[in-house]
This record gives structure tokens, C-alpha cells and sequence, in this order.
């Protein structure tokens, strides 16, 4: 499973240490931010379920529906991501 600190913001906030990845066993793309001030998971917690996000472009456009939004990936991790995605 690959985990790389992204930025996302969005209803007011700013998570400079969300995490954004890929999780082989689940073949989706993820992402965590805002951790939960009582449970301690994240608030915002994308791709959970069996080939949720089969590309970035998706995880995005679900993370704009949420209301928030990533900075742009440096492009070394987004051909990282992108070519554990395709390994699946």
C-alpha cells in the first residue's frame, strides 16, 4: 500500500498532512484527511470499498463532491500512483 502527504482543503479547512494512496487488497485509490478529534480515523475518509476508485480522476471528482479538494500531485507521485493502479 503506497501513502504520500498531500494537501486538502475545503469547508473552511486545510489538512497539510492528509494522505492520499493506493490499497492493493481493496484495488481503489484512497484518501484521509481531517483526523476525527474523538475516534482519532479521518473525517474524510475515501475509497473503503473494493475497486471504489479505479483512477485518481475519480477519487478527485468524489473528493470535490465532499466538498473539498487536493492540491495538484507532484508528478513523480502521480506516475507512482498511477502505475500501482495499473498493477491491478
Amino acid at each position: 500500500m503506497s501513502r504520500y502527504t498531500i494537501t486538502v482543503t475545503g469547508k473552511g479547512r486545510s489538512d497539510p498532512d492528509a494522505i492520499i494512496g493506493y490499497d492493493p487488497p481493496l484495488r481503489t485509490f484512497f484518501l484521509q484527511a481531517f483526523p476525527h478529534e474523538v475516534t482519532d480515523d479521518p473525517a474524510l475518509w475515501l475509497g473503503t470499498y473494493d475497486r471504489e476508485f479505479d483512477t485518481l480522476a475519480a477519487l478527485h471528482a468524489a473528493t470535490l463532491a465532499e466538498g473539498y479538494d487536493f492540491m495538484p500531485l507532484a508528478e513523480d507521485v502521480a506516475v507512482k500512483l498511477a502505475a500501482e493502479g495499473a498493477r491491478r
